[in-house]
């Protein structure tokens, strides 16, 4: 398959840069506070239809205790400065779901695929994109992030017929199953980690 050509071709130019990222992953979800986590969960509710480059410029401008403590006036206001194209809708889904803050690290204890259905179905802003993209960024390698760039690579190498334009949970399931059954065996690296080479394929860059 052309894929794994590609990947293999960047693999080793990429895989220091990608090892110490995915160790600040694991890292964050074994150590990292319930800020922390709940900073990271606001990055993925923020790059949703946006870039995870106007996240990381998020995060920074607004700091892990911003997303907790800011109000909705406050929040838009640093996400119109930094250009995010739905500030008040955004800031909005960041207080109502601050309810949860105390409670994530509580839902490691579960199976990822249990802890990913309840994000889905209990966080504003986070649908099987968003919430694969949260549990990957604390170290679960199991989830694969099906972005736009990730599904045209998918559409390229024949492993889908169309990109679809939005997501139930079978379909998800099903296309993740099928970028795993690629790739996972012949590279012998969890989905999760291997996204970071699929992202680095199209963007020359490992962002999060």
């Amino acid at each position: 398959m052309k894929l794994i050509k590609d990947i293999e071709s960047i693999y080793f130019e990429a895989k220091p840069l990608i090892e110490k990222r995915w160790q600040e992953f694991v890292e964050l979800g074994k150590n990292g506070n319930e800020y922390e986590l709940f900073s990271e969960l606001c990055f993925c509710v923020l790059t949703a239809n946006w870039s995870a480059k106007g996240g990381i410029k998020a995060q920074q401008e607004i700091g892990v205790e911003g997303f907790v403590k800011l109000n909705i006036d406050e929040l838009e206001y640093s996400l119109r400065k930094v250009g995010h194209r739905f500030p008040k809708a955004r800031a909005q889904y960041i207080v109502s779901n601050r309810w949860i803050i105390g409670t994530i690290r509580h839902l490691f204890v579960l199976p990822y695929y249990q802890i990913r259905e309840f994000l889905v179905k209990n966080i504003k802003g986070i649908g099987w994109k968003e919430a694969s993209h949260f549990l990957r960024n604390v170290g679960y390698g199991e989830v694969a992030i099906l972005d736009k760039h990730i599904m045209r690579l998918m559409l390229t190498n024949e492993l889908i017929k169309s990109i679809p334009k939005g997501w139930t949970k079978n379909r998800y399931l099903d296309y993740e199953k099928r970028l795993k059954n690629a790739l996972e065996n012949h590279f012998n690296e969890p989905i999760g980690k291997l996204d970071l080479y699929l992202w680095y394929l199209v963007k020359k860059s490992v962002d999060k």
